[in-house]
Order: C-alpha cells, then structure tokens, then sequence
C-alpha cells in the first residue's frame, strides 16, 4: 500500500507512519508528503527518509483551482493508494477528492461527531472539551468529504480526561495516542482488516467501510 500525507507542521505523525513502515509493523509505504508550509518540519522528515516531498499552496499556486490540480497530480504522479491527512489545516479541493474518493482519511484528537467542524483543530478541540465537562475523549479516524470533520467515522479510540488536565497536559496525551492510533489504523487496511469503499453512496457520500476495529 503506497500512502500519501499531507500535513502542515511538525509533522509527528508522519513520523510514527515512516518509522512504522521501516520496522515492518505497517506493510506499507510513504510515496509522497505534501505540505501548505514550506518551512514544515514534515517535509524535512520525507527529505531526510527519501520521500517525494512537495511544497503545495497559495504561494505556488495562486488559483484554487490550480493548487487543487498540483495536489491531485502530486498523488497520482506518485501512485498512491490511500491519502492520509496528518494535521494539514487546509480543505482538500474537489478534484483531489474526486480523484481520491473514499480514499482519504483524517485524524480528529477527539470523538466526533462532538467538537468538529470548521475551528475544531489543535488545543481549539481540547479546551471545548475541558469546557464541555467531559469525562472521556479521543481520536477519530474518519474519511474525508467535502466538509470539515464530516464523512463517516471508521473507528476511534478513548482517551481519559483526569480532573488535573488542562488542554495542554490533555493535548500532550492524545497526541501521542493518536500518533499510535493511526499507525495500528493504517496496518488495519493495509492487513484487510478494515476495507474502505471505492465507490460512493447515492447520496454523494462514500459508503461506510466494512472494518474489523484495531486491536
């Protein structure tokens, strides 16, 4: 399975996918990071790892339209299979979805369908969370639509929220669950263990996986 990330920052959970795919415990490959900074420290790790690492936004690509073609073709022109999103902060345009349908999957640090939506990312989630009194929270894993946070859920895992957590101390937590989370998530597909639909509902929507939870 050849994987595509796409991601804004630091790029920690790229990491936890390319050091899973040179141990063995995910039988897959990185064929492509793409990132909206071109000062992230996700494309210093695919350069350092050999990746395909493209710089792709605003900045290069002025037309909506044009940077969501530079996208696409990125991913096509490195075959990939499955498009992961790893903290990248900017909606994917139509034609990559198109081209990608049901094949596009993101990471939320809490249970959705509770604190999504447009200004649902980073410590934005964790302090709605603590202000929300909850007791539990997360990661979700969830196919991507055209809208924020929206496309079916495929399987998420709790997190404890201790009456000590500020979002930081709770952010710190989850993070380093999610990081885990998507990598026994990734081995899941790529084990055919979890299937994602190839082709979408009548509604526009893709069809929810057939999926077996990671353990």
């Amino acid at each position: 399975m050849k994987i595509g990330v796409l991601a804004s920052h630091e790029g920690t959970t790229l990491q936890a996918i390319i050091d899973a795919c040179r141990t063995g415990a995910l039988r897959a490959s990185v064929a492509a990071v793409i990132c909206n900074n071109r000062d992230a420290g996700a494309l210093r790790r695919a350069r350092e790892a050999g990746i395909r690492a493209y710089h792709l936004s605003s900045q290069t690509h002025v037309d909506p339209a044009a940077l969501d073609s530079a996208i696409r073709d990125a991913l096509v022109s490195a075959d990939v299979d499955l498009v992961v999103l790893a903290g990248y902060m900017r909606r994917l345009g139509t034609r990559t979805l198109s081209r990608f349908r049901g094949r596009v999957i993101n990471t939320h640090p809490a249970l959705l369908p509770k604190f999504g939506g447009q200004g649902m990312y980073g410590m934005n989630v964790h302090r709605a969370v603590l202000a929300a009194g909850e007791t539990t929270t997360g990661v979700s894993v969830h196919l991507v639509t055209e809208d924020y946070d929206a496309g079916p859920v495929l399987t998420r895992c709790t997190v404890p929220v201790l009456p000590t957590d500020t979002a930081e101390t709770l952010a710190r937590r989850v993070q380093a669950r999610e990081r885990a989370f998507v990598v026994e998530v990734l081995a899941a597909i790529a084990d055919g263990r979890l299937r994602l639909a190839s082709e979408e509902k009548g509604d526009g929507r893709p069809a929810e996986a057939d999926q077996t939870p990671p353990a």
